[in-house]
């Protein structure tokens, strides 16, 4: 049986984490709150999500960052998000909204055959093919949260 939210406790750093590691964080907008999110991972989760943040903020000048659902979110205007990350026990799994319209397209499926993930792990990522997903995902309709 799972636990529910209310009966997490916070671990010995003083983060409530939900299933696969992930922080609990409240919502909120802005990069403080993302930048919030990242230092309540762990480890390597914590290096590859810095990296995944400033490649998109470099990517995407004035990018608004959110924390929703206990994911980091990314949009161009406001509310319409185009990629998000999600801490999972073994790799960061990172959505990008529109993935299908991307070529090449990001390697994993979704139920949704819009959304398309790529899952990042201690071993990291290509960042030069991310670059160029996050400025093409950024150029599509986001998707509105």
């Amino acid at each position: 049986m799972n636990p529910k939210i209310s009966d997490l406790k916070p671990d010995a750093d003083g983060v409530t984490r939900l299933s696969g590691g992930n922080p609990q964080i409240a919502k909120g907008y802005g990069d403080e709150v993302v930048q919030n999110y990242i230092a309540a991972l762990n480890g390597w989760q914590q290096r590859e999500a810095k990296i995944i943040d400033s490649l998109i903020t470099a990517a995407v000048p004035n990018v608004l960052k959110a924390v929703k659902w206990n994911s980091p979110m990314y949009a161009v205007t406001e509310h319409h998000y185009f990629t998000s990350f999600h801490a999972m026990k073994n790799y960061l799994k990172v959505g990008f909204f529109n993935g299908g319209q991307l070529v090449p397209a990001p390697p994993e499926p979704s139920k949704n055959p819009d959304v398309r993930y790529l899952h990042v792990t201690e071993a990291g990522f290509d960042h030069a093919q991310f670059s160029a997903w996050i400025k093409a995902a950024a150029q599509l309709p986001g998707e509105k949260m």
